[in-house]
């Protein structure tokens, strides 16, 4: 039986940074990240770190955890739209020709 435990990353925290990748990064380089820190901090000989390591590595690789700890941690004073990842794709503008025949048909 598999036992749900409480991350002990606190809300101010950012999972990401303790890993050390950037907030675009997707699910294996976040496991590379997490497989790195765990050989540079091995339970045995930190078990402080372990822990925070594996437990933002746990939050990161579900992603409703990941959206819920991204909803809980944000600055409530801030903007909605800082919650949401950068957009890379640009809209461009095609002009009213396609509306203006969607018009015409009707």
């Amino acid at each position: 039986m598999k036992t749900e435990r409480q991350a002990s990353i606190r809300l101010d925290e950012d999972p990401r940074e303790i890993l050390g990748v950037p907030p675009d990064a997707g699910d294996q380089r976040i496991r590379e990240a997490y497989l790195c820190k765990v050989k540079e901090n091995p339970p045995d000989r930190a078990p402080a770190a372990f822990e925070r390591i594996r437990d933002a590595y746990e939050v990161l690789r579900d992603p409703r955890r990941r959206a819920l700890h991204m909803f809980l941690s944000a600055d409530p004073h801030a903007p909605l739209l800082s919650l949401l990842p950068a957009s890379k794709r640009e809209r461009k503008f095609t002009g009213p020709g396609p509306w203006l025949a969607v018009l015409r048909e009707k």
